[in-house]
């Protein structure tokens, strides 16, 4: 993990690392205070349960847990719009590229522009050797759990074993984000947790 933290360090990213959830959780409930936090689509947030504890103290919003009067697609809307946002990664490599594949594209937007701070959660689990291996993670691993967890009618959703590309109309895998640098106009937290998160 050191040759990520100093990559992602010399490329301008704020690194945290902690070894276990628990602590990664406490941490961001004592930085995040009295903010509009808006969640990306993540397992991992929901393993370190951030939502009921960042709601306690800030005003947070997540599709996962919307309000009844909104829509899914206007709590994606809302929640790009906030002062933070929050989300995993479905890879990142030991050189520091970030790799992101999305559905709508909201978590893919947010976590490139709007927000004023982002901070983006990962397990130990979601690194990899190199930019090429971490595409492969994504594409391979993440996204056909990911369709099999939500129930999607995809190949991939079956075994969830690998992309098979298709052109399903339930099909998950339709935005590919790649952070090869820190995105100018935010501050970006990077939160490492020595231990195996979300997919």
């Amino acid at each position: 993990m050191k040759k990520l933290i100093e990559n992602l360090t010399q490329k301008g990213y704020h690194v945290h690392v902690f070894c276990d959830k628990e602590s990664a959780a406490a941490y961001m409930n004592q930085a995040i205070d009295g903010k509009t936090v808006g969640i990306g689509g993540s397992v991992t947030v929901r393993q370190m349960g951030l939502y009921p504890m960042l709601s306690a103290h800030n005003d947070v919003c997540w599709h996962d847990e919307k309000p009844e009067e909104l829509t899914v697609m206007e709590a994606r809307k809302k929640a790009t719009s906030s002062e933070v946002y929050i989300s995993s990664v479905n890879g990142i490599s030991e050189t520091g590229e970030i790799v992101n594949i999305d559905n709508t594209g909201n978590r893919v937007a947010a976590i490139s522009f709007g927000p004023s701070e982002v901070y983006l959660v990962i397990g130990r689990n979601k690194i990899c050797p190199d930019l090429a291996s971490a595409l492969d993670r994504a594409r391979n691993i993440a996204a056909p759990l990911n369709a099999q967890r939500l129930k999607r009618k995809t190949p991939c959703a079956l075994k969830a074993d690998q992309c098979y590309d298709c052109n399903s109309p339930e099909r998950i895998c339709r935005n590919l984000s790649v952070l090869y640098e820190r995105p100018t106009g935010a501050e970006y937290h990077i939160i490492l947790i020595d231990d195996d998160l979300g997919y």
